[in-house]
Formats: structure tokens, C-alpha cells, sequence
């Protein structure tokens, strides 16, 4: 399941390059320092939590995974217009 993810015609525009880079800036920064989101990287962001909650679904905290997949992505959308995010996808 996992090389579907990454590679070929199933893939689902991630790549871990793109995963790697995401990952780096989020566990760098100093105590005080920000990070700077694009809408790539907030897609990005969305997408593994929308794999995770699929991939949760028979799990008791289900219910906590999809709250949290709610919140997440109302905080990140909010900051893009419905049209940007259409011409990502």
C-alpha cells in the first residue's frame, strides 16, 4: 500500500522529497521561531491526514482522529481561497 503512495500512476502527489523538505522545516525551527506554510505543503499536510483517517477507521479512537482531521483542516483552508486551492488540485 505504501509504494502506491509514492510512486507510479497511483501516487497521490507525494513524493518523499517533498515529505523529507516538509518534515525538516517543521522539526527546525527554534523555540520561538515560526514556520512558513504554503499552500503545498498545507495540502500535503491534508493529505496524510485524510490517508490516516482512512486508514484508522476500524480503530476505537476513530471519533478522535476525525475531529482532529476537522479542526486541522478548517485552521489550514481557511488561509487560501476556494480557488487556490482548486488549482492545486
Amino acid at each position: 500500500m505504501l509504494d502506491q503512495l509514492f510512486e507510479g500512476e497511483g501516487a497521490y502527489g507525494w513524493s518523499s522529497e517533498k515529505i523529507l523538505d516538509l518534515e525538516s522545516r517543521l522539526m527546525a525551527p527554534g523555540e520561538d521561531e515560526g514556520v512558513m506554510l504554503g499552500i503545498d505543503d498545507a495540502a500535503l499536510l491534508l493529505q496524510g491526514m485524510a490517508f490516516t483517517e482512512v486508514m484508522s477507521q476500524e480503530f476505537p479512537w476513530i471519533d478522535t482522529v476525525r475531529w482532529v482531521t476537522d479542526f486541522v483542516t478548517e485552521e489550514l483552508r481557511k488561509h487560501w481561497s476556494e480557488e487556490e486551492w482548486r488549482s492545486i488540485n
